[in-house]
């Protein structure tokens, strides 16, 4: 009899171990790493406007910025233009309800690209408060809520100019909100206290011109490293301190797209960008300016400005901004194939159990093997465009549509 009840408590532990396994929250741009992975298992890779829709609601505003999920809550920020309202919007993860709405910022709207929006910025969330950051004219805006929608602090840390408008994404790093500040102007990056919004450190960005690029945060070869592209550079800071480790000048003046990274060959992935498109391999071991000493391949077809990529294994994967896909071997920096998927693509993959799901503007998913040959699973139609790139979380896919929230997969029980 003992013994049944150990082998009981033994497949419990197991099950529930698997689940917890299973389940990953997506709190931030590009998901829990920033480059747009997902741990999870099972995620569907086919689905049409009709098929395999675990639930679909409708978003109030308009705006660019990914869906953030933390257990069974959804985060997304938009933008309630008639009223000028910026707003970040609650739902519940298992039925798509919405929980609350709260206007964090009522101002003019500022001049901006055509392909941009007026809520581009991704929020970012640690299961206590949710960080979400706006535009107010000429000053950046950070905020942060609780989960019943109650505002904790708001702050307005540096300036911010830019023709094309602003998408600058939260990066949570212990008890920090980080953000890039680069802009047409007095440039920087900027730490503020999780709990008080207080300034921790603020880095001057040099160059002083606007850029898109949320960092990634990663420990190499003994160094937590800070890694972005922006504003005529590639470059490492300390996140603790802003302390920079290494710059690389150019490849060109301005970015959108995140770096990724690949532990097993330690080699930084990038493409960018404006006025020149480049991709590049860097070596993250350095420290000064390791322009001449650090770039291990490069290459300029092909190259995106505005969708990160894609690092899976041996493979680096990108689509440029017109729909041309290419898959290279990581390492070398070989391109393997170059084929178009689509017409326009505007958001990041995301990687699950190795394939690549790459969403057009149209909203039409095209799922692919990295591989020496393009080998695609699956083409999927969401039903309407969308220019914000998915979540990956508890069993399913959240898509933000024009017009819709949408979640793939299996209805939550």
């Amino acid at each position: 009899m003992l013994a049944l009840c150990r082998l009981a408590a033994a497949i419990l532990l197991a099950l529930v171990t698997c689940s917890l396994a299973h389940a990953e929250n997506w709190p931030g741009w590009r998901g829990p790493r920033g480059d747009g992975t997902s741990q999870e298992t099972g995620i569907a890779t086919k689905w049409s406007p009709e098929e395999n829709i675990a639930w679909k609601v409708e978003v109030p505003g308009k705006g660019h910025a990914s869906p953030v999920v933390w257990d069974d809550r959804i985060f997304i920020a938009t933008c309630l233009e008639e009223a000028k309202q910026r707003v970040l919007v609650c739902y519940d993860r298992t039925n798509g309800k919405e929980l609350w709405q709260r206007v964090v910022l009522e101002a003019p709207l500022e001049d901006k690209h055509i392909l941009n929006s007026f809520a581009s910025s991704t929020p970012a969330t640690d299961g206590k408060f949710v960080y979400v950051t706006f535009l107010d004219q000429a000053e950046m805006v950070v905020a942060a809520y609780d989960y019943s929608g109650k505002q904790q602090w708001m702050v307005r840390p540096g300036g911010f100019s830019s023709k094309h408008g602003y998408c600058s994404c939260p990066v949570l790093f212990e008890d920090t909100v980080i953000v890039n500040g680069d802009h047409d102007g007095d440039a920087y990056l900027v730490a503020l206290d999780k709990a008080t919004g207080q300034q921790r450190w603020k880095t001057e960005r040099e160059n002083k011109t606007r850029s898109y690029v949320t960092p990634i945060i990663r420990e190499i070869g003994g160094r937590t490293q800070l890694i972005l592209s922006g504003s005529k550079c590639v470059a490492s800071y300390d996140p603790r301190s802003g302390h920079r480790h290494w710059i690389i000048d150019g490849p060109t003046d301005q970015f959108v797209a995140s770096i990724v990274y690949n532990p097993e060959l330690d080699l930084l992935f990038l493409t960018a960008g404006f006025p020149e498109l480049h991709m590049m391999a860097v070596r993250p071991d350095g420290t000064g300016n390791v322009t001449h000493t650090h770039i291990a391949w490069r290459t300029r077809k092909g190259a995106s400005y505005v969708p990160s990529p894609a690092a899976v294994g041996n493979y680096f994967l990108v689509v440029s901004d017109g729909g041309v896909a290419s898959c290279f071997e990581a390492q070398s920096g070989e391109r393997l194939w170059m084929e178009r998927i689509g017409t326009h693509y505007s958001s990041s993959p995301v990687v699950v159990e190795g394939l690549v799901y790459f969403t057009s503007d149209e909203g039409n998913t095209t799922v692919i093997r990295p591989g020496e040959k393009l080998d695609i699973v699956a083409e999927n139609k969401l039903g309407e465009y969308s220019y914000a790139s998915p979540a990956v979380s508890h069993g399913q896919l959240i898509f933000r549509g024009e017009k819709h929230l949408i979640a793939i997969g299996t209805p939550s029980e």
